[in-house]
């Protein structure tokens, strides 16, 4: 661990890979960590988190600020006064600490020479606060999306829009999955009263629970032993809507990190899963997972377009398509999303999903089940996905959940709910191929 990094500068690099670079914020800020105590490894996720979920306001205010922005070799300084405008308006970090360690930043990113420019901008907003703040709260920024995604959302849901992103710019709860194979969900929760934490129930998801505070795993009773997963509620509707049995052959596709696999093996210990991903390194999360959970499944690398490459001929009865999605349901837990999709990326993913789903269709046995679900809010890739899925393939048989229409269920992301999510439950006619 290294006690000399200064991590707002750390931070303020990070989050312009994300935003200059196009990199994701899942893949540069984990290897950071490494090098950091778990109290500065939590500064630095709160920094680029919360920088990432209100970056709108923060360029606003930038732009009160000064003149000129910076630019070329001078940016990333422009993302370290984003730093510290967040922690000013978000963090309890004493407001001294907050201007000596971001101004020091600076110098630790070889641009001493405008560490007077740092702090006079960071002071210039201390004694203005209220008056910017007031001066940019009915511009489109208020919102904290970019304008494609708020207009998409706009035109979808004219009634829930505002829900769905104040849902996004929220923190998360963090939910969990209890092991039947262990515990009720009730003696599980017993243990976690022991250690002076307490939970919510969902009425609906029979082994979910919503922690009142978020908690490292280490602090979750038998979390090594496989007694409980980290998996938001909606997520776990998933394998209850699959409806898996023992002795059933059943494929979970785009499988990765495996939440849903074992979800499906707690469910059913004796069915047959074949769990595949197109992302060889995100698979390492899939044995991970069954390793922990004392489970066993067949896991391989492969392209949901092209199965007969990694199934051959083989027939399931059941399937999990979990289809590759814009993620717009699970912004508050990746606020990056936001700047890393484009409005071009909804219609290439959207045509994805479609040779997928196509693709797999023939692997799924006369009479068997498949769930298609993403954690997207968006129709094309959701209602509209299944509808014209349903035209192309007559003998699919679409089922309502939850009383919802037969091309699916939308659900929303929700303060004290889940994740944004769609679920469509399609059955192949028996005696059809």
């Amino acid at each position: 661990m290294n006690k000399s990094i200064n991590l707002r500068s750390l931070s303020a690099q990070l989050i312009e890979r994300v935003i200059d670079k196009g990199e994701s914020l899942n893949t540069v800020l984990p290897h950071a960590q490494k090098k950091l105590s778990d109290k500065d490894s939590a500064l630095v996720q709160e920094i680029c988190f919360g920088v990432l979920r209100t970056l709108p306001q923060l360029e606003a205010l930038i732009g009160k600020l000064m003149e000129r922005p910076l630019t070329g070799k001078q940016r990333v300084l422009h993302y370290l006064i984003m730093v510290g405008l967040y922690q000013l308006l978000y963090t309890r970090v004493p407001a001294h600490a907050v201007l000596a360690e971001t101004v020091a930043g600076a110098e630790v990113l070889k641009r001493s020479s405008l560490k007077g420019l740092l702090n006079g901008v960071l002071r210039q907003f201390q004694r203005q606060q209220d008056e910017l703040l007031a001066s940019i709260q009915d511009g489109p920024q208020r919102y904290l999306h970019p304008d494609w995604l708020l207009k998409r959302l706009q035109t979808a849901w004219p009634a829930h829009w505002q829900q769905i992103i104040e849902a996004n710019n929220i923190r998360p709860p963090m939910w969990l999955r209890v092991n039947r194979q262990h515990h009720s969900r009730n003696s599980w929760l017993a243990l976690l009263a022991e250690n002076e934490k307490t939970a919510n129930i969902d009425t609906e998801v029979p082994e979910a629970l919503r922690l009142d505070s978020p908690a490292p795993v280490s602090q979750l009773p038998g979390f090594e032993q496989g007694w409980v997963t980290v998996q938001d509620v909606s997520a776990q509707r998933c394998a209850l809507f699959l409806e898996p049995q023992n002795g059933e052959s059943i494929l979970d596709l785009c499988a990765a990190p495996g939440g849903k696999t074992t979800h499906i093996l707690e469910i059913a210990p004796e069915a047959k899963v074949l769990a595949v991903d197109v992302d060889a390194q995100r698979l390492t999360r899939v044995h991970e997972n069954l390793q922990r959970l004392g489970m066993q499944a067949e896991v391989k690398q492969g392209d949901g377009r092209t199965p007969q490459a990694w199934c051959g001929t083989q027939q399931f009865d059941r399937i999990l398509l979990d289809a590759p999605c814009s993620a717009t349901g699970v912004i508050r837990r990746h606020p990056d999303i936001k700047w890393l999709r484009r409005d071009r990326d909804i219609a290439e993913l959207a045509k994805l999903q479609c040779e997928i789903l196509d693709a797999v269709w023939t692997h799924l046995k006369p009479g068997g089940t498949l769930l298609y679900a993403t954690c997207s809010v968006l129709p094309e890739e959701n209602e509209m996905q299944i509808s014209a899925f349903l035209e192309r393939h007559h003998n699919a048989v679409a089922f309502s959940l939850s009383g919802a229409p037969e091309t699916g269920l939308q659900v929303f992301p929700a303060a004290d709910g889940g994740d944004g999510f769609f679920y469509a439950k399609l059955m192949k006619k028996p005696g059809t191929n």
